[in-house]
C-alpha cells in the first residue's frame, strides 16, 4: 500500500484545513487507516483512526470535538476535516493504513505540514 497525503497549509487559529490521504492498491476496504502527527521536538502521537469497515473510529482527547476522520473506499481516501485549529496543532501529520488483523500500522505517508498561527 502506498499513501500519498495532501492538503496541509498555514492557517490562523480558529480556522480549519482538511487533510487526504490517497491509497493504492484494491484492498483498500481491508486497512484500518490513521492520522498521527509530530510537533518539533516531540513524539509523534496518534491523532485519529477509522477502522477498516468504518464503524468505528477513534479520537486523541486534545481533537475530540475539532476533528472529524471519514474514508471513501470507492475513492481509496481517507480525510481528516480539521476544524478551530490550534496553534497547538501544528505538526507534520502522516497518515498510516494498518491492515484489519494486524496489530501495528505498517504503511506510512509522507506527511504533511500543518502550521497554525496565533
Amino acid at each position: 500500500v502506498q499513501l500519498q497525503a495532501s492538503g496541509g497549509g498555514l492557517v490562523q487559529a480558529g480556522g480549519s484545513l482538511r487533510l487526504s490521504c490517497a491509497a493504492s492498491g484494491r484492498t483498500f476496504n481491508s486497512y484500518s487507516m490513521g492520522w498521527f502527527r509530530q510537533a518539533p521536538g516531540k513524539e509523534r502521537e496518534s491523532v485519529a483512526s477509522i477502522r477498516w469497515s468504518g464503524d468505528s473510529t477513534y479520537y486523541a482527547d486534545s481533537v475530540k470535538g475539532r476533528f472529524t476522520i471519514s474514508r471513501d473506499n470507492a475513492r481509496n481516501t481517507v480525510s481528516l476535516q480539521m476544524n478551530s485549529l490550534k496553534p497547538e496543532d501544528t505538526a507534520v501529520y502522516y497518515c498510516a493504513a494498518k491492515w484489519r488483523f494486524g496489530v501495528a500500522y505498517d504503511y506510512w505517508g509522507q506527511g504533511t505540514q500543518v502550521t497554525v498561527s496565533s
